[in-house]
């Protein structure tokens, strides 16, 4: 029999959670560092941030990037540069920040349900909530599946939407063998720490239109269009010096930072393909994945246990397992009224947001880690029966 201490032991000299930083190459990132204090220019659109958006716009095969302070502010800024007005159709399985975006630049979020496979937004539901309010459709690529860009932007021509992709979870990632990035109006990306590519805090709005490049550029920039004229109103969103560095520092580590998560994502599949009630989200082989989200969904009648008997009992382990998107941002405080008065259902983000969770994924995680992950997850099962059956007899016994 397994000894069953061995993972505490382990876990005492390292903690386990979900989105341990990546690290990109030390000494490109620490001469740029040098260079940048020797210049004296931190911010601004530096030559460093100039040689950032350069490197990205080759990676992504993308006509413009533009490199912003976070994706949450560059969400927000792409709201503005389309001129959008009244609703913007969207999933509520997702970020909060995806909602407050749109909520932020006085767009009223309307939320589609998802498809129960790529758990991204489902097609089939969107037409039925277009209204005469309606500017805009918001798709997310969650997890890095492709969000359906053809058949969204088909629904987007059609009713005269434009059409922004959330890209937060999908940089390297593709559709076939296009690099997400090229899609829609416009798509905007994370390198928040814990994203697979990261400069410490940052994102990136792409788009290969020259007019909507150039909104965006002024609207990042307090909406100046030359030294003393502001053709529109605008923000801080520019992205420092230092943190396009990380970014540059992190551009020759990219293919290997997918095999390594490639290799994990495999441990934990390979793991959990038999497992009554465990279903290990996989990727469409169609389609390039950075593969840094393990995702799982539990299935509470068929394994034992729910998906918060699991997370708990992984965290007491030192292992920070993290629900998600729960409970879904229709039912978060600032949206939840507004939703509840529409009387509309969400079956499928309702179902996701009840069984899913994240193991952890990136940084250094080994195999071996993962392998004593694993462990917990069916350990938990046993773990609950327990509790249960303790929890009857103190009821009986009562």
């Amino acid at each position: 029999m397994r000894d069953e201490t061995s993972f505490s032991t382990s876990a005492r000299r390292r903690d386990l959670h979900v989105g341990r930083p990546n690290i990109g190459d030390r000494s490109i990132f620490d001469q740029l560092v040098d260079e940048i204090f020797e210049r004296r220019w931190f911010t601004n659109r530096g030559l460093v941030v100039r040689d950032f958006e350069q490197k990205l716009q080759q990676h992504l095969e993308v006509k413009h990037c533009i490199a912003v302070s976070n994706a949450t502010v560059g969400l927000q800024v792409a709201c503005h540069a389309l001129g959008l007005s009244g609703e913007v159709i969207l999933p509520s399985f997702t970020f909060v920040a995806t909602a407050n975006a749109v909520s932020l630049s006085n767009l009223r979020p309307v939320f589609a349900d998802v498809d129960l496979a790529t758990h991204c937004l489902d097609p089939s539901g969107i037409e039925a909530l277009i209204t005469d309010k309606t500017t805009a459709i918001l798709g997310v690529h969650l997890w890095g599946n492709p969000c359906c860009p053809d058949a969204l932007q088909s629904i987007a021509q059609d009713h005269g939407l434009a059409l922004i992709f959330d890209a937060a979870h999908a940089f390297h990632n593709t559709n076939e063998a296009v690099p997400i990035g090229n899609f829609g109006d416009c798509e905007v990306f994370s390198f928040h720490a814990t994203k697979f590519f990261n400069t410490f805090e940052g994102g990136a709005i792409t788009t290969n239109d020259d007019q909507l490049a150039d909104n965006l550029r002024k609207r990042i920039n307090f909406g100046f269009d030359g030294p003393d004229s502001i053709s529109c109103i605008g923000t801080n969103g520019k992205m420092s010096e230092f943190n396009a560095a990380m970014g540059i520092s992190m551009v020759p580590k990219i293919e290997n930072l997918r095999d390594q998560n490639q290799l994990c994502h495999k441990a934990y599949r390979d793991r959990f393909r038999n497992a009554r009630g465990l279903n290990f989200h996989t990727f469409n082989d169609r389609h390039r994945s950075n593969f840094q989200y393990a995702v799982l969904e539990v299935d509470e009648h068929e394994f034992g246990a729910s998906r918060n008997d699991v997370v708990e009992f992984l965290n007491q382990h030192r292992v920070f397992a993290k629900r998600y998107f729960y409970p879904g941002c229709h039912r978060l405080p600032p949206y939840r009224h507004d939703f509840v008065l529409e009387c509309r259902k969400l079956p499928n983000t309702e179902i996701l947001c009840s069984k899913t969770m994240c193991l952890p994924m990136g940084g250094n995680i080994t195999t071996n880690e993962i392998s004593q992950v694993c462990d917990l997850v069916l350990r938990s099962r046993v773990n609950s029966v327990t509790e249960n059956s303790m929890s009857r007899s103190r009821k009986a016994a009562s």
